[in-house]
């Protein structure tokens, strides 16, 4: 069964990108306390999520922060080398990388599909959450990984 507004976010943990090299962090450090824009994608450097997905967000990040969001992160079933590497690609210094390695909160959120067919194993479903203290209060998830419709930056802009 796949998360839905009002939930509590699961307890999970993600790899980021820290000064000193790759380090653990977990949902409640990230979540707690916190308003916090979380948005998944497919893979790092895909075509919809490096051209469409990723720069949305990155374009709305100052309009985002002002509406008291403490935090824009995206996660991806990718390890946290290639978020890193793609974060530095595009230009997304305000957009925190969370590597979901394995596909754990993925999974945890119900929201992980089976892209095996175009060889990209398990993944993460698209899609766009806004997390006030660990609850969902919004959430919009694509029907398939390719769909940019739902969970745009402008989509959540427009929610608060």
């Amino acid at each position: 069964m796949s998360i839905k507004v009002g939930d509590r976010l699961p307890e999970a943990t993600f790899t980021i990108m820290g000064e000193a090299g790759p380090k653990k962090v977990t949902s409640g450090e990230l979540f707690k306390g916190q308003k916090v824009v979380l948005f998944a994608v497919p893979g790092a450097f895909t075509p919809t999520c490096s051209e469409l997905h990723l720069p949305g967000f990155i374009e709305v990040a100052d309009e985002i922060k002002a509406k008291g969001v403490t935090t824009i992160a995206c996660t991806a079933v990718n390890d946290v080398f290639v978020l890193d590497a793609w974060s530095k690609a595009r230009g997304a210094h305000d957009i925190t990388m969370l590597a979901d390695g394995n596909g754990d909160f993925a999974r945890a959120l119900g929201l992980d599909v089976d892209l095996s067919p175009f060889g990209l194993g398990t993944r993460s479903q698209r899609y766009a959450m806004v997390v006030d203290d660990g609850i969902i209060r919004y959430l919009a998830v694509e029907n398939s990984p390719p769909e940019h419709i739902n969970a745009t930056a402008e989509k959540v802009v427009s929610f608060f």
